[in-house]
């Protein structure tokens, strides 16, 4: 079971490692679009960890599985949030107008 462990260990920091590494890589052009795949991504952990919770046993298997779903959860509308808000700054000064302007008719 030690042995486990050590492997699983060595995983994460190689995974941490090689994650760092490929993201650094990225221009900044493709951030936008990668951050919205990594999110998707991401949901589908957050299901995942939805459905092994229901299964788990043990007071610390469960409160691992609450707090990475919660960690999760936030990841997933935070990256969207900001993904949100960098299409936004694609857009142009004339598109907001356009658009700040069909806001006030529908306020009217």
């Amino acid at each position: 079971m030690e042995i486990d462990l050590v492997i699983q260990f060595a995983v994460l920091v190689l995974a941490a490692f090689v994650g760092f590494e490929v993201i650094s890589k990225v221009p900044k052009t493709l951030h936008t679009p990668l951050m919205s795949a990594t999110n998707a991504i991401h949901g589908i952990v957050v299901l995942g960890g939805l459905l092994v919770i229901g299964d788990a046993e043990g007071f610390l298997n469960e409160l691992l599985l609450v707090i990475a779903i919660a960690f999760g959860t936030i990841n997933v509308v935070g990256g969207f949030l900001v993904t949100d808000r960098m299409l936004a700054m694609f857009k142009g000064k004339k598109a907001a107008k356009v658009e700040q302007a069909q806001q006030e008719e529908d306020a009217k």
